[in-house]
């Protein structure tokens, strides 16, 4: 399984970005999708996630409400739709795949395959 965000850049706070994580090598079915963050000199931290088959989510109180997460099943690519940007969501977000499982998990040792991270900067 590849992962491949994209979607990252430069943007004042409260404006707006959408990352896409496209996956490749597998057809995804009662799996999970996720996106994880980390800022500097902090942990990777849980954003939100997606269950695959039927599009339940899940979101960190820190980005709920400003924050949207989206598949497509066709095109194999999740979204994360960031609204309402503050300066505390700059960070390295990665997507990541929870294979084989129809719940959301928010632990790091859950997911099974990482993308390479695309960098979020919000500016004051």
């Amino acid at each position: 399984v590849q992962l491949q965000a994209s979607g990252g850049g430069l943007v004042q706070a409260g404006g707006s970005l959408r990352l896409a994580c496209e996956a490749s090598g597998r057809a995804f079915s009662r799996d999970v999708m996720g996106w994880f963050r980390r800022a500097p000199g902090k942990g990777r931290d849980f954003v939100s996630a997606i269950t695959w088959t039927d599009g339940r989510t899940g979101y960190a109180d820190s980005v709920a409400g400003r924050f949207t997460i989206s598949r497509d099943n066709v095109k194999n690519t999740m979204y994360l739709q960031m609204n309402s940007l503050k300066p505390e969501d700059t960070a390295v977000y990665y997507c990541a795949a929870d294979i084989n499982r129809d719940f959301i998990q928010t632990m790091t040792y859950s997911y099974d395959y990482w993308g390479q991270g695309t960098l979020v900067t919000v500016s004051s």
